[in-house]
């Protein structure tokens, strides 16, 4: 028999959100898993599954039962001729990575941090960038999830296929996701480029570095016209690096952290400090080429507060442009930089971003330096205020202050999501205050 643990505190990665659970568990199998289900039903428990923990808001937390899937991790299959991988829902896709090198296959796409879980990765709608690449959950063609009535259903495009349509991007709501059966492609190699440019040069020449480069994306530093470039495309050269000896050195990011806390008690300092270090790290071409997965992921060494929405691609334009030109009347208010901009294709998925639409992410953040909260308020709201003018969606594992009115307008699957999950868990059992407050 399954047991769980009392006492546990949960802290997601950014140590930005955390909660108490009545009871922790970490099951090694489904039926430890039914268990704990029927459990929670005989005490009227609420219950939360949780992966990684790396979500950037409170979609994790709860104060009934906590789930970890970490030690249901497995590769159960791989099917070399169709190039699919089925996995247990817990392996991190960072360890996933390395095992399909071992069959020399590979994801076509990845965010930019991989120390997350498979079904939490697809279930908050886990992105990177590439116009012709949709959102990771559209890499997957099948998976099992197990219902609050304690029902295994096997979702794929011909079984359960409005299940299948919303358990993709899931929030954690419709059940247990079990497995996750992903489409995968050859392994293969990306040369990385990164060149300055100017906001002015890539927005108004967009659709061409759109075409010039499979995974285009690039770095806008608020408070200045500065614009690093990043293209990541297919190569056959050898594995190399070539770039900024600053940056090669952890000497960059502790400078930058120390000069982030200064600028606490001295705000006008950001626009000087975002300037400073366009000049020091990304004024030079850097080159490298590695395996895709090692180019796509990247270290995330700063805690931090995180907005990132999705707009229709022909805004992309205009809302950075207004962004810009809010900071720049707010003296008062300051951005950290980057301002992240990326790109993925439309998709038919209920709840995701890029639902019936190309899409530009945008993604801002303020640091947290040596753990210390900066003002963010003003800049916050100044954001959502454009994202949600130019027809935004938040990103699901991010902060953002949406409530089920906003949803009902951006996403035309919301009423279809919400009919499918009331049918799965008609007494709640998978919700908690984040999921409330997005469902009701």
């Amino acid at each position: 028999m399954v047991h769980g643990h009392g006492g546990v505190q949960f802290q997601n990665w950014a140590k930005t959100y955390g909660c108490s659970p009545e009871l922790y568990f970490q099951p090694t199998s489904v039926e430890e898993i039914k268990e704990i289900l029927e459990l929670a039903r005989q005490r009227n428990k609420r219950v939360k599954v949780v992966g990684g923990g790396h979500s950037p808001s409170d979609i994790a937390c709860t104060d009934g039962f906590m789930i970890q899937m970490g030690k249901m991790n497995k590769i159960l299959k791989v099917d070399k001729e169709k190039k699919q991988v089925t996995v247990e829902a817990g392996i991190l896709l960072s360890d996933l990575n390395g095992e399909l090198t071992k069959y020399g296959l590979a994801l076509a796409n990845l965010g930019a941090v991989s120390e997350v879980a498979a079904a939490g990765g697809i279930g908050t709608g886990t992105h990177n960038t590439g116009i012709k690449h949709g959102i990771l959950p559209t890499q997957v063609v099948a998976l099992t999830l197990l219902t609050a009535a304690g029902e295994i259903l096997e979702c794929s495009e011909g079984s359960h296929a409005d299940i299948f349509q919303a358990a993709r991007v899931h929030l954690g709501c419709l059940g247990v996701v079990l497995t996750i059966t992903f489409q995968c492609v050859p392994e293969f190699y990306l040369q990385e480029t990164t060149f300055p440019s100017t906001l002015k040069e890539v927005l108004d020449n967009l659709d061409s570095h759109l075409q010039r480069s499979e995974y285009f994306r690039f770095l806008w530093f608020p408070h200045s016209e500065n614009v690093s470039v990043i293209y990541q495309d297919h190569t056959s050269k050898s594995p190399s690096s070539m770039g900024s000896w600053f940056w090669d050195y952890a000497i960059g990011y502790y400078l930058l952290e120390f000069l982030l806390w200064v600028s606490t008690f001295l705000p006008f300092l950001v626009p000087w400090i975002n300037r400073g270090f366009f000049w020091l790290l990304f004024t030079s071409k850097g080159e490298k080429v590695d395996l895709s997965y090692k180019v796509f992921n990247y270290e995330c060494r700063f805690k931090q507060h995180v907005q990132d929405w999705a707009i229709p691609i022909e805004k992309t334009k205009d809302a950075l442009l207004e962004l810009k030109a809010t900071l720049e009347s707010s003296p008062k208010v300051v951005a950290h930089y980057p301002v992240e901009v990326r790109f993925a294709r439309a998709d038919g998925i209920l709840l995701s971003p890029c639902f019936q639409r190309d899409s530009c992410y945008m993604n801002i953040i303020m640091y947290r330096p040596y753990g210390k909260d900066v003002p963010r308020l003003d800049y916050w709201l100044a954001y959502e205020g454009i994202m949600k003018k130019f027809g935004g969606r938040p990103h699901w594992a991010k902060a953002h202050a949406c409530t089920r009115k906003d949803f009902e307008k951006i996403y035309p699957g919301f009423p279809k999501f919400c009919s499918i999950r009331e049918k799965l868990d008609p007494t709640g059992m998978f919700l908690n205050t984040y999921l409330e407050k997005v469902l009701y």
